[in-house]
């Protein structure tokens, strides 16, 4: 059953490998069990349903790659993506948790779309390469300010808007701490660096008194307070269309980078660089973003952390349903996770910063007229503490850079389209 299911003997392995990748990327991303609870409780959502969300998300998108598209990539909660839900929508413009999940659903369902038309190639084809890569870089120092502020490294302050927190508490210290050796185990190579990061930094908390002691594992929670609770119809609201576009926009280049990344590092690009069954891959993903919307979570996206599976030797999909089988499994340790602090958490955002903020690298710094516009990208978004309102300087930048500098024939329809449409939401709706 698992030959005709994965074509194993055609990809040269067995189901022991699979089975050993499948569960070195879990371990890889575990993680996210209990980053993302932590994250979206700070919406008012309940913690536990949430992490039963994510556990029920990142199996069945998992799932769904490896049955749909036979790739060896697991899927889970995007990181950026739930902190734009978190941080962006919901805490910074107000806008009701359910509307924000109906937002992640409709998204999914535009994916969906595009993922079944051409249309998504001539998107990804469309945006210049530069903004692509800013928007990842920037994701990254976004992930960054949240983290230094978890971590409470970081505080409010009125004169100068950020200043340094109270490192005589033992929070920052511990974070530090935690990230310090998250960067050593992963330097070393050990699997699981962030999430034995995580559970080590929490482990000392305990020990230290900082945070009490609440059990490993237990029956899962329900997940009755965020089941099926999105507001489609809240969502379609016009003024929550740059909300959508945003959750589309980022989950479409992210998957799309995560997935070329991971086939070129398994050698699965065929001649000319294509990636086979690329349209089943996004379909999956569409799935997966549509089903964590109606389970109670942010959008759920493919993960690079499967390299770390990719590199053990799995090349099948029958590797992403062990990951995703693994994460039913994880529905016992509830009570860890509930156990879980933000400082303790604060760490993995910020390794994840580091390694998204690497894009940056690829960046054409000789062209003022791609670097400008790229960089102007990636800071917004911590500076205005919004993914979305730094696509849209990008966009702007970008335009009118070209324009200005006589290169008007570098930017494309879709670009100029997106520009204008930025300019004229700032001007009607101001920063909405």
């Amino acid at each position: 059953m698992l030959e005709r299911l994965f074509r194993l003997s055609e990809h040269r392995t067995d189901p022991r490998t699979e089975m050993v990748a499948g569960a070195t990327t879990f371990l890889t991303m575990a993680y996210i069990i209990f980053v993302n609870p932590a994250m979206l409780a700070e919406t008012g959502m309940d913690k536990g349903a949430v992490f039963v969300a994510t556990c029920l998300a990142a199996a069945l998108g998992s799932a769904a790659m490896g049955l749909l598209a036979n790739y060896p990539i697991a899927l889970a909660p995007g990181m950026g993506l739930n902190a734009y839900f978190t941080y962006g929508v919901v805490i910074g413009m107000g806008v009701p948790w359910p509307v924000a999940l109906g937002a992640v659903f409709v998204s999914g369902v535009l994916f969906l779309i595009l993922a079944v038309t051409r249309v998504r190639e001539a998107i990804i084809n469309a945006v210049p390469q530069s903004l692509k890569l800013a928007i990842s870089a920037g994701i990254g120092l976004f992930l960054s300010l949240i983290a230094f502020e978890n971590a409470g490294l970081i505080e409010g302050h009125k004169a100068t808007l950020i200043t340094l927190g109270h490192l005589n508490r033992p929070e920052p210290l511990l974070a530090a701490a935690g990230f310090v050796a998250m960067v050593g185990l992963e330097a070393r190579r050990v699997p699981g660096a962030i999430m034995i990061g995580i559970l080590g930094t929490a482990a000392a908390g305990m020990v230290l008194g900082v945070t009490p002691f609440g059990g490993i594992a237990a029956l899962p929670p329900s997940i009755a307070p965020t089941f099926l609770k999105m507001d489609v119809a809240g969502a379609l609201n016009l003024g929550l269309v740059t909300i959508v576009f945003a959750l589309l926009f980022v989950d479409l280049f992210d998957n799309a980078g995560t997935l070329i990344g991971l086939a070129h590092r398994a050698g699965m690009l065929d001649e000319r660089g294509r990636l086979p069954r690329l349209g089943r891959a996004l379909v999956a993903d569409s799935l997966a973003a549509m089903a964590g919307g109606a389970l109670g979570t942010s959008t759920t996206t493919s993960y690079i952390e499967s390299a770390s599976g990719i590199n053990a030797g799995g090349r099948t999909g029958l590797a992403a349903v062990v990951t995703g089988l693994l994460f039913v499994a994880a529905l016992f340790l509830a009570p860890l996770a509930a156990a879980i602090p933000a400082y303790a958490t604060a760490p993995a955002l910020l390794f994840v910063a580091c390694l998204m903020a690497r894009a940056l690298a690829d960046i054409a710094w000789d062209d003022v007229t791609e670097a400008v516009p790229a960089l102007v990208t990636a800071i917004a978004m911590p500076f205005t503490f919004s993914i979305a309102h730094g696509i849209a300087f990008g966009f702007i930048t970008y335009a009118a850079v070209k324009l200005l500098g006589g290169r008007a024939r570098d930017v494309g329809p879709a670009v100029w389209a997106l520009a204008a449409a930025f300019v004229l939401k700032f001007v009607l709706l101001g920063s909405v």
